[in-house]
């Protein structure tokens, strides 16, 4: 495991709209893993999340989060992010969850009928592998 900042390449390969998971915990200690869209934003990391998702409960309860981004054309290569949710705010105009959709579906968050809270992950430890592969993992 390395510290921050991440590489130019692994940031570069973060700024795209890879497929990633996001684990949290429950209030058992049990991590529960989640599909999800994310936005790099400045060294942090933007999730989204409907108000009644499990989640959502998860991160309120222990802020503690992994996000695992893998390379969309190369699932090899991968960018782990170990760290927690620092902010949180109600996405009261639905601000936040179109810039994710503008970033995953090229246009805004379709379902306007549901409350949503952002939440930014601070990284503080990170893991790569393939083409972002930290140099101090052995071989």
């Amino acid at each position: 495991m390395s510290n921050p900042p991440l590489p130019d390449t692994a940031v570069a390969m973060l700024r795209r709209p890879n497929p990633a998971v996001i684990a949290t915990l429950r209030s058992d200690g049990q991590p529960v893993t989640t599909p999800t869209w994310y936005l790099w934003d400045d060294g942090r990391v933007l999730v989204n999340m409907d108000e009644g998702r499990k989640r959502l409960e998860h991160v309120r309860h222990d802020p503690r989060v992994t996000l695992t981004v893998l390379d969309e054309g190369d699932w090899y290569t991968h960018v782990t992010l170990i760290g927690r949710v620092a902010e949180m705010r109600d996405d009261e105009d639905l601000a936040d969850i179109d810039r994710l959709a503008r970033q995953y579906l090229g246009k805004p968050y379709p379902q306007r009928d549901r409350a949503r809270v952002s939440a930014w992950i601070e990284i503080d430890r990170w893991h790569g592998w393939g083409a972002h592969k930290d140099s101090s993992q052995p071989g």
